[in-house]
Formats: C-alpha cells, sequence, structure tokens
C-alpha cells in the first residue's frame, strides 16, 4: 500500500517535469544544462573542442565539435559523453527530422551534409553539395526534404532524403544562416545575414514568395509550434524579431544579449531561449509578452541551444 501510494506521488512529478536546455558553448568546450522551470543552470558537461550546433533524439543528444570533425555523443540520461561519429571538415549546424529517424549535420569545408541513422547512431550516407560552406541543414515537417544554407553564397541546397542527392538551388540573399519550416510544411524562412532579410519560401516549389527586411545581421530562425510567428536572432544589434506569418509583418523587436546567435523555443511555446555568443548568456524571452525575463550565465561563446522533454 505505501509503496502504490508512493508511485502515485511521484508519477505527477515526472509528468511535469520542466524540460531542459542544452546550450553547446564554443569558446569553453562544453554545454551548459539549463533548467527551464527555474531557468538556472543545473550541469555543465564537457565535450571539448568548440560545440556549436546541436540537436536531440531520444536519450542523445548529437553536438557538432568543429576542429573534430565529428559529433559528439551526449547519453541525456547520464548526462555525459559517450562516443563520437566522425564528419566532414568543420561541421556546424545539425537537425533533427521531425519523427526523430535522421540526424543531418552540415560540414562547412567539405560542402557536405551527413546523415545519421538515430536508431544505430551511424552515417548512413553523405551528400556533397554545390553551395559553398553549408552551415545549417533543417529538415521539412514530412522528412522528405532537407534545406542546407550555403554561408559563403548566396543559395539554400536542396537535398531530397530518398534519392540522397541535391536536387536543386533557391537563390537567396548573401550568406544564408538558420533555416525554419512552418509545421504544415508550406513555407520555410531564411535569414540572409548580410543582406539583413529574411526571405520567405515556397517549401513544395522551392521558390521564393517574399523578402523581409529584419534587423541587423540577421541570422538565427527559430518558428513557434503554432505556426504564427517566427523569432528572428539579429546578430548585429542584439535583438530578437518576431514576425507574424499570416502578414510577413515585424511586430515586435526584443533587446537581447550581445551577438544572438542560435535559439530554441520550450514544447509548448511559452519561452524562448536565446545564445548570445559576446554576453556570454542566454536570453530567456517570454513569448506572450515579447518581453526578455532574464539573462542566464553560461560559458563562453553560446553558439546553439536545443530544449528537450
Amino acid at each position: 500500500m505505501r509503496k502504490t501510494l508512493a508511485l502515485a506521488l511521484l508519477l505527477p512529478s515526472i509528468a511535469l517535469a520542466a524540460p531542459f536546455a542544452y546550450v553547446s558553448n564554443e569558446g569553453s568546450g562544453s554545454v551548459s544544462v539549463v533548467d527551464t522551470a527555474t531557468d538556472t543552470v543545473v550541469d555543465t558537461l564537457d565535450t571539448g573542442g568548440k560545440p556549436r550546433g546541436a540537436a536531440a533524439a531520444g536519450q542523445w543528444l548529437y553536438v557538432s565539435d568543429q576542429p573534430g570533425n565529428r559529433l559528439v555523443l551526449v547519453d541525456l540520461k547520464e548526462r555525459k559523453t559517450s562516443g563520437a561519429i566522425a564528419l566532414g571538415v568543420s561541421p556546424e549546424g545539425v537537425g533533427r527530422s521531425w519523427d526523430g529517424r535522421w540526424i543531418a549535420a552540415a560540414s562547412e569545408q567539405s560542402n557536405s551534409v551527413t546523415f545519421i541513422d538515430t536508431a544505430t547512431r551511424k552515417e548512413v550516407f553523405t551528400v556533397k553539395v554545390k553551395g559553398q560552406n553549408p552551415e545549417h541543414a533543417e529538415f521539412s515537417p514530412d522528412g522528405r526534404t532537407v534545406y542546407a544554407s550555403a554561408e559563403d553564397g548566396d543559395t539554400v541546397e536542396v537535398i531530397d532524403v530518398a534519392s540522397r542527392e541535391q536536387t536543386g538551388q533557391i537563390k537567396v540573399g548573401e550568406r544564408p544562416r538558420g533555416i525554419g519550416f512552418l509545421p504544415d510544411g508550406s513555407r520555410a524562412y531564411v535569414a540572409a545575414e548580410n543582406a539583413d532579410t529574411v526571405f520567405v519560401i515556397d517549401a513544395r516549389k522551392h521558390a521564393v514568395l517574399a523578402k523581409i527586411a529584419a534587423g541587423k545581421r540577421s541570422n538565427g530562425i527559430t518558428v513557434h509550434p503554432d505556426g504564427k510567428r517566427v523569432y528572428i536572432s539579429n546578430g548585429g544589434d542584439a535583438s530578437v524579431s518576431v514576425l507574424d506569418t499570416a502578414t510577413n509583418a515585424i511586430v515586435a523587436t526584443i533587446p537581447v544579449g550581445q551577438r544572438p546567435w542560435n535559439m530554441a523555443l520550450t514544447p509548448d511555446g511559452d519561452k524562448l531561449y536565446v545564445a548570445c555568443g559576446r554576453s556570454g548568456v542566454v536570453s530567456v524571452i517570454d513569448t506572450q509578452t515579447h518581453l526578455k525575463l532574464r539573462d542566464i550565465t553560461v560559458g563562453k561563446l553560446p553558439w546553439g541551444v536545443v530544449v528537450v522533454q
């Protein structure tokens, strides 16, 4: 009876456990673990190298190590590193398919995107792309397509996952970086840093629909789960812009730390975590009020954020 009661009391606390934000700090070779319920750093994981992009699938976090040319595997249950996967030269952005089957890692100097099977945690295939220095690799919601941003060019590379080859290019502005898809798969948003512009793409025809002026040096993109808002980090003016997807208008601009890069939302979409490299903090934004709640001190040069339930 006592065991049954104890279990009953424990289950709600497990179900209500807040997600954790994992912040890759390229300047300190570490990943900071932030409890999103309290917005405090509860652990720091030593990965070595220069961790940048990150994505999670199951109990595993996949973190790119730029000088090591690899993905570092972090066991989220044990909170420790456990092996690595070799990649091309200078990997950066890491994306996960919406169904959790695939991890895609973009390697800049190799001009390639490597696909990892999350069931085996092994490379299955690598696609060479035409654009120079792919930085981010993002899956469409149906998992059929990956968009990779050619950072040293002005194109988005279109990869067909089934055929395992590049099938097109979309011309956008100079230095494309962050990419995000709407949940229904109809559109994608790409931030072009040198153009200070976000490009809206028809994700089925792979064609540009609109151009939206953003902040200075726009780079990171995150889409709200309801598909009504897109968040854009502006590295040159320490802000995050909020885009209304119905009108393609910027409806709010929120000051954050210096040199904001990549971002992640909690699963309910209520809080946005922004890695601010030069400030060494993660800025936390209330997405209902469009106000910054606080800055959380993490490691040196935080670059990427992923939130895991």
